[in-house]
């Protein structure tokens, strides 16, 4: 019985880099042109570490044209990219075609998604696919979830996984969420790494990014080195990836104490900090303000008024994650990259 070909899911957001935070602050654009490149690399990785097969969805901005094109030229033949094959889907040029594509993928069987984008497009994925492990790559404006990495030693770990040479207890990660629920409206969303409320009564412009529509902020984990509204908490009570708690912070413009913050890129803003705290897993908060609106992962999403009683609660169950550290570690300990004589890229070979 032949067994079917080992296939990976490439999702790179069109949209992602591309926000409003590049006109109120100095944050870069990553292009369709640098998408496109990342994607390409990733191939070359998938396919010299045994991935036979990779599902592409397609685009209004030509990162899948692109990396089409270059699949069928000589430097893909050459290092034995895997079979593209291109996701026609309906276009909506929403979040509804990421999601899309991810239930596309989950049900096509793939081994794990590549993401390409930030902490929204990582969570649109995650909510759709289970426990399908994420490959995350940074090409978003506030990128706490997914790590900023080179993405050939990313995809290096993630093909070394789905080829079955990695262990799961080695190369997964189970990543902490936020759920917020408001049962008088049945309402259950979570976020991966902050929620944050804000005295401003309607989404609207939905990013988060001035101190002063910001009155609380939850994280599951906090980075000093962060950008964003995690930031926060990484510069005045940092707590880990891998710590079983989060973290939590009160603002208001009076406080006695204020902390200087990069709550975009670019963009540094005194914020008053009233209390700050360990949040621990399963113990429900409720918002400190009567009414306004919960921005989860950075972006407004959720309105709340005085008869609303919304909770933010942290617990584990989050998405699985490739440990890219963690894996390339494990494959150099088993020197999983050793290559013979036959093999197209030893050196004998490229001499010829």
């Amino acid at each position: 019985m032949n067994r079917p070909p080992l296939t990976v899911g490439i999702i790179p957001n069109p949209a992602s880099g591309r926000d409003l935070r590049r006109l109120t602050a100095n944050a870069g654009l990553f292009s369709s042109t640098d998408k496109a490149s990342v994607v390409q690399r990733l191939l070359g990785a998938f396919g010299a570490t045994g991935v036979q097969r990779v599902l592409l969805p397609t685009d209004m901005t030509g990162i899948a044209a692109a990396v089409l094109k270059a699949s069928r030229g000589r430097h893909a033949r050459d290092n034995r990219w895997p079979e593209l094959e291109i996701l026609d889907i309906r276009l909506r040029q929403t979040v509804e075609d990421t999601r899309l594509a991810a239930r596309l993928m989950a049900e096509r069987g793939v081994a794990l998604i590549a993401v390409l984008g930030g902490d929204g497009t990582h969570k649109a994925v995650a909510a759709e696919v289970g426990d399908i492990p994420l490959l995350t790559l940074s090409t978003g404006t506030n990128n706490a979830f997914p790590e900023l990495r080179e993405a050939t030693g990313a995809g290096l770990a993630g093909g070394l996984f789905a080829s079955g040479r990695i262990p799961p207890e080695i190369g997964l990660r189970r990543n902490k969420r936020l759920l917020v629920r408001e049962a008088r409206r049945g309402l259950c969303e979570w976020a991966l790494v902050d929620v944050a409320v804000s005295p401003l009564r309607f989404v609207g412009g939905r990013a988060i990014s001035r101190a002063e529509d910001l009155a609380e902020v939850f994280v599951t984990f906090a980075e000093p080195h962060a950008i964003g509204l995690s930031a926060l908490c990484g510069l005045w009570c940092p707590v880990s990836r891998q710590a079983p708690e989060g973290a939590w912070m009160r603002l208001h413009p009076e406080a006695r104490n204020a902390l200087l913050a990069p709550l975009a890129p670019g963009l540094l803003q005194g914020c008053g900090v009233v209390a700050a705290g360990t949040l621990e897993p399963g113990v429900a908060h409720a918002p400190s303000l009567n009414g306004g609106t919960l921005a989860l992962d950075g972006e407004r999403e959720i309105a709340f008024a005085a008869g609303d009683r919304p909770t933010v609660t942290l617990d584990s169950h989050g998405p699985l994650s490739i440990d890219v550290e963690a894996a390339l570690a494990y494959a150099a300990r088993h020197r999983l990259l050793s290559i013979g004589r036959e093999h197209p890229q030893h050196p004998v070979n490229l001499s010829c």
